[in-house]
């Protein structure tokens, strides 16, 4: 049938045929090589963090499984979106991957009118590392309140408008705060940190009297008797502080949870997801893996499939849409 062809066209055509047939091993034999070069693992938050010491926690030991360096990059600010978007807009071959907090994919949408990524679109859900979670309620020294209650109490009593403070407008420490701030009718000024660390420097420093702040930037001020707990958001107290009650238990039904996550961008590979996905599960199932995670004072996630992530997210952008409308915010 190629005899009315001219030879040179006729070798081009086979030879594209030869190709074409060829990608789908050339592309697995690619994916199976993953990785052949360092990876890159984007983190929205600053050092010292809860994100951050659990990302480089999974960056120590996915550097071993892979047998190829694993990065942290920090990109701290805008309330995950830098570091989301730079991910966003990486290409899809595993070498930029993102380790975030929940806030980033399933708060940002409802509060960001200008959000320059689709948190459903624009990632591949790959693997959950921790189990979800919360913040703790923290008060500078100044404050005497030592319950949610008395704390509340304390806030109408004042004669001054107190101060609190969060790492972002969006973030999770402020969300949480004006929904607690809608359901018991207080009113305090919100003072945005790029981080949690600066957050709670800030509260140990009385700058501010009042805020929620992950465990890891607090508890050394909580040690030093510079800030104190007075409630935790999320569906359980926290390993840490074991005495310190949840909203819920408080009272004031607050039922929203965090987590943290690895995603690629879009159209990340099969074999490349199911590769990472195994070696995340591998290290959240470890016994001594674990313990370093409660170390920490993490719960660490139980193995999961990179569709549970994904139907996560879709689950908690309805949730935190609905916490969003509670607390009366709106997108800017």
């Amino acid at each position: 049938m190629f005899s009315n062809i001219p030879r040179a066209r006729t070798f081009a055509w086979r030879t594209a045929i030869a190709l074409f047939m060829g990608a789908p091993s050339a592309i697995a034999h690619a994916d199976s090589a993953y990785p052949a070069r360092p990876i890159r693992m984007v983190v929205p938050s600053g050092a010292g963090t809860v994100t951050d010491q659990t990302a480089r926690l999974l960056a120590d030991r996915l550097t071993v499984a892979l047998k190829q360096t694993v990065v942290v990059d920090n990109r701290p600010g805008a309330n995950g979106m830098i570091a989301n978007e730079t991910v966003a807009r990486a290409e899809p071959d595993g070498y930029t991957l993102l380790f975030t907090y929940s806030a980033t994919m399933t708060v940002n949408p409802w509060l960001m009118a200008n959000l320059p990524y689709d948190p459903v679109r624009d990632f591949t859900p790959i693997g959950r590392s921790s189990a979800p979670g919360g913040n703790v309620l923290v008060v500078t020294s100044s404050v005497p309140a030592r319950s949610l209650k008395a704390l509340i109490d304390y806030v109408k009593a004042s004669p001054t408008e107190l101060a609190y403070c969060s790492w972002g407008v969006g973030s999770g420490g402020h969300l949480a705060m004006e929904v607690l701030k809608a359901r018991t009718g207080i009113k305090l000024r919100h003072v945005p940190y790029k981080t949690a660390t600066q957050c709670s420097n800030d509260l140990a420093a009385g700058h501010v009297q009042i805020g929620f702040a992950d465990s890891a930037s607090a508890l050394p001020h909580l040690k030093s008797g510079r800030i104190r707990a007075v409630a935790v958001s999320g569906p359980e107290r926290l390993l840490p502080l074991p005495d310190v009650p949840t909203m819920s238990e408080q009272g004031v039904k607050f039922d929203y949870a965090s987590w943290l996550a690895v995603f690629g961008p879009r159209s990340l590979p099969a074999p490349i997801v199911s590769r990472l996905n195994a070696e995340i599960n591998k290290i959240i199932a470890s016994p001594t893996e674990r313990a370093r995670f409660e170390a920490m004072y993490l719960r660490p996630g139980t193995p999961s499939k990179p569709d549970d992530l994904a139907r996560l997210v879709r689950d908690d952008l309805a949730a935190w849409g609905e916490a969003v409308k509670i607390a009366g915010l709106k997108a800017e």
